[in-house]
């Protein structure tokens, strides 16, 4: 795995915002595609046609704003003549494709030569995408809008990922035994319902059983204290071998 994004929604201290491209034998994809998805893949030397298929977790713009950038190169730099397949929460083909049409309103008016498959990942519903075992599960993160954690297998590996969220025990069962868990922790001080800071991570590290714990999304007030986090932290460009 390349962390090409660990960053919150603002940019704190320089970081690019959240996505994470998974490598296999048998599949390449991403989870989350922030704005600066396509810049990281470059700098990472990772090929952005390579990527089989888009998991979103939900449709915030610092997780999905990268894909119009994906589907122009697509079309103008690195032609691709298979499908991409992007799945995410209800309402995940609108929110995209509206997008695309903001920020390129001719190429989007246009047939792409390519295809692009839209699918809907809905908490409990497990499915198998491209050879990828993926379990959605809902975090508590939107009112109005889900938000999906994953749990994702590909080649024997277990990966779980919280996408942005409150603290739930859904992390403590689905975290057990799993090769890696991508920890969202935003805040140290500031204390919301939405994100998990520090202390409230801290309190709850010692029941979670992966056995890689990293901590991801990581906002300003997290970095400007990195040298009190005691917990490994992503970092843009990070490789995590499994």
């Amino acid at each position: 795995m390349t962390v090409l994004g660990a960053g919150d929604a603002f940019g704190s201290g320089g970081w690019r915002q959240s996505s994470y491209l998974v490598r296999g034998p048998s599949a390449t994809f991403l989870m989350d595609a922030g704005p600066t998805v396509l810049a990281a893949l470059k700098d990472a030397g990772q090929r952005s046609d390579e990527i089989d298929f888009v998991l979103l977790s939900h449709l915030h713009g610092d997780h999905f704003a990268g894909l119009p950038f994906m589907i122009m190169e697509y079309l103008y730099e690195r032609p691709r003549d298979r499908e991409l397949l992007i799945a995410g929460p209800a309402g995940t083909e609108e929110r995209v494709l509206t997008l695309f049409r903001a920020m390129y309103q001719e190429a989007a008016s246009r047939p792409t030569t390519f295809p692009i498959r839209f699918q809907t990942l809905a908490a409990g519903q497990n499915v198998t995408i491209g050879g990828v075992a993926v379990e959605p599960f809902a975090v508590p993160h939107q009112v109005r809008e889900p938000s999906l954690g994953f749990k994702v297998r590909l080649d024997g590996k277990t990966v779980l990922y919280s996408g942005d969220s409150g603290w739930t025990e859904e992390f403590v069962r689905r975290a057990a035994d799993v090769d890696l868990f991508l920890c969202e922790c935003c805040y140290w001080e500031t204390e919301v319902d939405f994100h998990i800071n520090y202390p409230l991570f801290e309190r709850h590290r010692p029941r979670i059983g992966a056995r890689r714990l990293v901590l991801c999304h990581l906002g300003r007030e997290v970095l400007e204290k990195l040298d009190r986090v005691k917990q490994e932290c992503a970092r843009d460009g990070l490789v995590i071998r499994l």
